[in-house]
């Protein structure tokens, strides 16, 4: 089952689906669904985002949770935290928030420590070692 949330369609509230939900319009709540959640091009969610499998084109303000996967393809903007096994970052795509990588991701996970850190412009760079005091 695939529900669909239309371009120029607002829905205010959380939304719970036993399948698949596609947002081309907005949603303002969260949004859990068992399979997946696909937020297009033209589509804006303003709250958390639960599920197995997540494909973001559009706009996300809120933690990202997919517990398989999360792909953020190069038209995306997201404002928040990714929870996932496994992410996808398409070149051009701009996330400003901490991507965190655990065997059962979700909105509520403890935050730990980030698979990577935000460097200038948006670039993604790997965690710098931390070095015991006295060594060099």
């Amino acid at each position: 089952m695939v529900s669909v949330i239309a371009p120029g369609m607002t829905i205010l509230g959380d939304i719970t689906c036993d399948g698949t939900v596609r947002v081309e319009g907005k949603v303002e709540g969260a949004v859990k669904a068992s399979k997946s959640v696909v937020v297009g091009r033209g589509g804006c969610v303003t709250g958390d985002i639960e599920t197995q499998d997540v494909v973001i084109a559009g706009k996300v303000v809120g933690t990202v949770a997919g517990a398989s996967r999360v792909e953020l393809q190069e038209t995306c903007r997201i404002e928040g935290d990714i929870r996932s096994r496994r992410i996808k970052l398409d070149e051009g795509g701009q996330v400003e928030g901490r991507f965190h990588m655990a065997a059962k991701p979700s909105v509520e996970t403890a935050a730990g420590p980030a698979v990577a850190r935000q460097g200038p412009r948006g670039s993604l760079q790997p965690k710098k070692p931390q070095h015991a005091a006295g060594r060099s």
